[in-house]
């Protein structure tokens, strides 16, 4: 039977993972607030942490993929790459930390917009040869979401709300862009997950797949707007 015609899950166990989801999130996006809000060193120690949590679920990935060491170190300075970028938004001493914020929520508002949607509505599968879990309503739930947030942010500091919500929406894009990317590399590697790190998500890379491609998004775009500018301004 190919990928296309497997049917989705029955609607219990749709949600059979979302105790363990919760459980996670409360546990990770606390600390993610706090050390963003700080800044400095308490950021820097987190990324870096994260980082080389990455470097080794990603070697042990390719690894297990046979990869080439062009692959391999691909793979390594992509996340290097986003990394740095994260660190380079939030050191802007005007709006650097709200930026990091916003991408934050942003990603976390993809995640959990897909994620309702996609178990609640089901429906035609968004690309059943890379991910045969995500359906096209998740992907649109997701991209409802980050619009919302985007909408959010514009009402707070009083900025163009067509310009926030296109901008959030392009993120949103660039968001699921990295969560099929990594998708794809799983299925070509022959693994289900990059580790099993958290319970209900998987490893580190499944969970900062769509976080890594916005950093680097949001980077070009700081570097476009200058300093000093809030991302969705």
């Amino acid at each position: 039977m190919p990928p296309s015609s497997d049917p989705l899950p029955r609607p219990a166990a749709r949600w059979a993972d979302l105790r363990l989801r919760v459980v996670s999130a409360a546990v990770l996006v606390p600390l993610a607030l706090i050390c963003t809000w700080l800044g400095g060193i308490p950021f820097a120690l987190l990324l870096l942490a994260g980082t080389m949590g990455l470097v080794v679920e990603w070697t042990q990935m390719a690894r297990a993929g046979r990869a080439s060491a062009t692959v391999l170190s691909a793979g390594i300075l992509y996340l290097l790459l986003a990394a740095a970028s994260l660190i380079w938004v939030r050191a802007d001493p005007h709006v650097g930390r709200a930026n990091v914020v916003f991408l934050l929520v942003l990603v976390w508002a993809s995640d959990i917009g897909a994620y309702a949607a996609g178990r609640a509505i089901g429906g035609p599968r968004l690309a059943p040869r890379i991910s045969p879990g995500k359906t096209v309503s998740g992907a649109v739930g997701g991209l409802l979401a980050v619009v919302a947030v985007g909408m959010i942010a514009a009402a707070i500091s009083s900025t163009q709300l067509a310009r926030a919500g296109t901008l959030a929406t392009l993120l949103g894009v660039v968001a699921q862009a990295g969560d099929l990317a990594e998708s794809y590399v799983k299925r070509r590697f022959g693994v289900k997950d990059s580790g099993r790190l958290i319970p209900g998500h998987g490893g580190l890379l499944d969970r900062v797949d769509a976080l890594s491609a916005v950093a680097l998004a949001a980077a070009l775009l700081a570097l476009i707007d200058g300093r000093g500018v809030p991302l969705w301004e």
